[in-house]
């Protein structure tokens, strides 16, 4: 009986291989959890993103003291809604320097100058772009004295939910307070606790905001909040409604605190 040479016979697995290459992957892995935890330095030099990567790039411009305390504004974001379709500047005098915009800040003008929608939509005139709202991001040119005196101690699991709640109560609508904790949650949810304060005139005083036309209606909301391991005792803070009437303008923004 003649053997057929063509057909090839398989070869064994080389289990040894298979089961080096599986160890491999599972040493890196282990490293890179390590890494990132920061418990062991990143010596390739790998770049790891998480839910929380952005704040610490943006914290790495801020103002920084002699104690490590980081001070900046994150995402103010303003909303414009005349009550009809209405060419409209916005001016920003900011104690600080802005690191972040969209549309482009404007220099000159120390703002924007745009188009603005009753539903909201904005058409800037520098590149005949149309946006949502206005963006920024600023460092401080010196220490804040945020009063945290008085605020709101969350669990880091119910901050979403305390947001909600809160913003809604201010005056916000849905798509801008959704916008807000899609932005903030990310950064404080794996906190133990957060202490939660809105400023009031510690921002407005370092960030002063003129809009030609003169607005009805303007709500600003400026969240400093700090992570705390355990909780602590202070007063709460009241929460004032916001009454939209006219032309209104809603800004929110925050910072966090070591």
């Amino acid at each position: 009986m003649e053997i057929n040479q063509s057909k090839k016979i398989p070869k064994k697995k080389n289990w040894k291989k298979i089961v080096f290459f599986i160890v491999v992957v599972l040493i890196f892995l282990l490293w890179a959890s390590l890494t990132k935890a920061g418990y062991i330095p990143n010596f390739l030099s790998i770049k790891f993103l998480d839910s929380s990567s952005g704040s610490r790039l943006r914290e790495s411009h801020c103002f920084t003291d002699e104690n490590g305390e980081t001070y900046c504004a994150l995402k103010p974001i303003i909303y414009l809604y005349p009550k009809q379709k209405e060419d409209i500047i916005v001016q920003l005098n900011y104690n600080g320097k802005i690191i972040a915009d969209y549309p482009t800040f404007n220099e000159n003008l120390k703002g924007w100058y745009v188009t603005a929608y009753p539903d909201g939509k904005i058409i800037n005139y520098a590149d005949n772009q149309e946006y949502s709202y206005l963006f920024w991001e600023g460092e401080f040119k010196e220490k804040i004295n945020w009063d945290l005196s008085k605020g709101f101690i969350v669990r880091g699991k119910d901050t979403k939910k305390f947001l909600q709640k809160a913003l809604s109560q201010m005056g916000l609508l849905p798509k801008e307070y959704n916008e807000f904790i899609v932005y903030w949650y990310p950064l404080m949810q794996n906190n133990e606790y957060n202490l939660i304060h809105f400023a009031d005139r510690e921002y407005t005083d370092n960030v002063q905001l003129k809009i030609i036309p003169k607005p009805d209606s303007v709500l600003r909301v400026f969240m400093v909040y700090k992570s705390l391991e355990k909780p602590i005792k202070i007063e709460e803070q009241k929460i004032r409604s916001f009454e939209r009437k006219g032309f209104t303008v809603i800004e929110w923004g925050g910072t966090k605190v070591e």
